[in-house]
């Protein structure tokens, strides 16, 4: 395989960058959902739930169109965090995070959830009888034993970002140099006659950075489980 252009490397930067900040930024949110449906029992907790999962089974186009209608630039939270923060999402990286953001939530969710689930409370409760306070408790018995599954939702979660096309090319639009990330740049690529090197060099590029985030984290669940048989997916 040939080298990277600089062309290439500029779309594996960007790439880098728009998943990078998406899952760090979804991080926060996805654990506080994931422990709600976890650890809490109210009325309209189904609809919670399916409000979660829906981005796995709307189509991303569909995703996409409504993040426009949300975010857009004469949507309600649109001209809020305009104002507020100086964010916009149309056209910018920023949507394009956003857009992986939002499309891989549903899958650190339940990352996180169902290794909540796995917690003996029974440990928990141990803890606090011992004296250990809610906060102690949480960072010294619940965290720890969680650590697997946000690694795997880490994980999931930039597999998903990186691969993320159909809401993304939706909302924020395929601009080189801004938005287009290596999805959407190999999409180009397909459409220009006699770019099959670089559609293979973009390909190329999408499984290595699939089989290095499946390496990273093998390698800090294994480190997390001292030495256990632990394993991330």
């Amino acid at each position: 395989m040939q080298s990277l252009s600089p062309q290439e490397w500029e779309i594996l930067q960007l790439s880098l960058k728009v998943s990078g900040i998406a899952i760090t930024a979804c991080l926060p949110p996805a654990f506080a959902l994931a422990w709600i449906l976890a650890r809490w029992r109210f009325p309209g907790k189904v609809l919670l739930d399916a409000a979660v999962h829906l981005p796995l089974v709307l189509p991303p186009v569909v995703t996409g169109w409504l993040l426009l209608l949300t975010f857009g630039a004469n949507a309600p939270l649109g001209r809020f965090f305009e104002h507020a923060f100086g964010l916009t999402f149309i056209f910018r990286w920023t949507g394009a995070a956003l857009a992986a953001a939002i499309m891989a939530l549903p899958l650190m969710v339940r990352a996180m959830r169902l290794s909540l689930e796995a917690v003996d409370r029974r440990l928990e409760s141990a803890a606090r009888t011992l004296g250990a306070g809610p906060w102690r408790t949480f960072l010294t018995v619940t965290l720890p034993l969680t650590m697997p599954g946000i690694i795997a939702a880490l994980v999931l979660g930039l597999a998903r970002s990186v691969g993320e096309f159909g809401a993304t090319i939706t909302f924020a639009s395929n601009i080189p140099g801004e938005t287009q990330t290596l999805p959407l740049a190999i999409y180009s690529a397909l459409q220009v006659p006699g770019s099959d090197l670089q559609v293979a060099r973009l390909a190329g590029l999408s499984v290595l950075l699939s089989i290095a985030a499946l390496a990273v984290s093998e390698w800090l669940a294994r480190r997390n489980g001292h030495g256990t048989d632990v394993h991330v997916l």
